[in-house]
């Protein structure tokens, strides 16, 4: 459960929000992109209060969330799993663009277009769940766990993606990372949770250098 937790995400903001294992970092994401319901409070974007609000209209709006796991659909090909993430658009010629453009950040997903999903490696799923949400265009990514079981350089590559990404297009992210020194070092601004309550949020370099904290709640 979450309890008392506020803050807020900037356009071209990384937040990363970090805690052990049971302190709500996945809750908090799958309640901000409306898998889970809050019963009070509110999760507010762009002036309107989301809560109720039905998933498929909180992608409209522009928030994609790529959950642990990366979930992909794995009968579906590489280039089939991306046109998922822009059916619902009605610009065709920009959602065609958009997927040029996942192909040429993630040269990997363009030579293994054809492939099925359960034939991708780890680090090839992972960009395909993060390339099929920028095929929508989102302005605030709710991204869990992208370096679970992935090869340190895979997640260097991918946080590189995020602050690039930040910086051309003004993307807003809230990051949900294990791997603390990485999310530490592409993020702006971290949040640290303990069993479903803020403990403190401060900047990420601050975040980095206060053993206390680090000691207690972050493990290193």
């Amino acid at each position: 459960m979450l309890h008392g937790i506020r803050f807020t995400v900037k356009p071209g903001e990384i937040v990363a929000v970090l805690g052990a294992n049971g302190a709500g970092k996945t809750t908090l994401l799958r309640t901000l992109s409306g898998l889970v319901r809050p019963t009070r409070g509110s999760v507010v974007f762009d002036g309107e209060d989301l809560r109720g609000v039905r998933v498929e209209h909180l992608v409209r709006r522009g928030i994609a969330h790529v959950p642990e796991g990366r979930g992909v659909v794995t009968e579906l090909t590489v280039d089939e799993n991306l046109r998922l993430g822009g059916l619902w658009r009605r610009d065709r010629g920009d959602a065609a663009r958009a997927l040029d453009e996942v192909y040429d950040l993630f040269p990997a997903l363009a030579q293994r277009r054809a492939s099925a999903g359960h034939q991708l490696s780890g680090g090839e799923r992972q960009m395909l769940a993060l390339g099929r949400a920028l095929v929508g265009r989102p302005r605030l990514l709710l991204l869990d766990e992208p370096s679970l079981g992935l090869a340190p350089k895979i997640t260097a590559q991918i946080l590189a993606l995020l602050r690039d990404l930040r910086e051309r297009t003004g993307l807003a992210v809230l990051l949900v990372e294990q791997n603390v020194r990485s999310a530490l070092s592409v993020a702006d601004e971290g949040i640290v949770l303990a069993l479903g309550r803020v403990v403190t949020r401060n900047k990420a370099v601050e975040l980095r250098d206060d053993a206390d904290l680090r000691h207690a709640y972050l493990g290193f």
